[in-house]
């Protein structure tokens, strides 16, 4: 295991309910990689998690599918059933899945649909106003990742979403991009229309500046805050899929003070780790 699980307190103690809007699951021993998606890491079991969750001081989770199970949903609902009220999740699913299969993760508590349009994703673009038409109903929202830069090439499908939709990891401009560049602005509209929630994670997946400030990613997410307070959420990523070894690992509890201190506000952070979320989600209100 070289994975950090525990270490030195946040500077700032996150409020009651803070939420982790997006970690994945892998183990092993119950659940095998599905042919067209990457291998999955090394395993990341809910124990790993709850030390994670309890060093970091949060409450709630968002357990997100992850490519290397593509529609193989059992882990992140073997994570639910554990989690129970506490957590949420964001299944992978095809057009052709019945009411009856929905119905009954809804139950479990799954309220997303991931759009994966890289990174060997199980549904992407071509497919996300199917999927938003057969979730919707179900009060499920969508998340959507794909290169940033690429935005204004799917401006047209994401107006025509129903319901919520979170676009992830600040954008995913694989090569950040300024504030004041087409796409970011671009980007700024689409929350301006009301359905539009931006999720603030991996920042050291695409960063060019890197650590400790990160601060390309710093500047976009300062400025996504400042734009709309209300339609940030936050995720750890965890666990770093990307990162192999303990020296391309992030340093977690780094991450977070990052975070709040872009928030700039208790106000921000009350709004971006819980109440967001929470109304979002349908997490009980704090």
């Amino acid at each position: 295991m070289f994975r950090t699980l525990t270490g030195r307190p946040p500077q700032t103690a996150l409020p009651a309910l803070a939420t982790d809007c997006h970690i994945h699951l892998f183990d092993s021993s119950k659940f095998q990689s599905q042919p067209n998606g990457p291998a999955a890491p090394e395993d990341a079991l809910i124990a790993h998690y709850e030390s994670v969750q309890s060093w970091l001081g949060l409450e709630r989770v968002v357990i997100v599918q992850g490519n290397a199970y593509q529609m193989d949903n059992r882990c992140i609902l073997e994570g639910l059933d554990h989690f129970g009220e506490a957590a949420r999740g964001i299944a992978a699913v095809n057009t052709d899945i019945s009411d009856k299969e929905l119905d009954e993760m809804t139950s479990r508590g799954v309220r997303g649909a991931r759009i994966m349009d890289i990174q060997q994703g199980a549904v992407g673009m071509d497919d996300l106003l199917a999927i938003n038409a057969c979730v919707h109903s179900f009060g499920w929202s969508l998340i959507v990742q794909f290169d940033g830069r690429e935005l204004l090439n799917h401006i047209r499908t994401l107006e025509q979403v129903q319901g919520n939709y979170v676009i992830d990891h600040t954008g995913k401009f694989l090569k950040p991009v300024a504030p004041d560049s087409a796409e970011f602005q671009a980007l700024l509209r689409l929350i301006d229309r009301g359905n539009c929630y931006v999720k603030l994670s991996g920042c050291y997946e695409t960063s060019i500046i890197g650590p400790p400030g990160y601060d390309d990613l710093a500047a976009l997410s300062k400025h996504l805050i400042k734009h709309a307070p209300d339609r940030i959420i936050w995720g750890t990523n965890w666990p770093h899929n990307m990162a192999t070894s303990r020296a391309t690992y992030p340093d977690d509890v780094h991450l977070l003070d990052l975070v709040m201190d872009w928030a700039g506000s208790s106000e921000n952070i009350q709004k971006i780790f819980v109440s967001n979320p929470a109304r979002l989600y349908g997490f009980s209100p704090p």
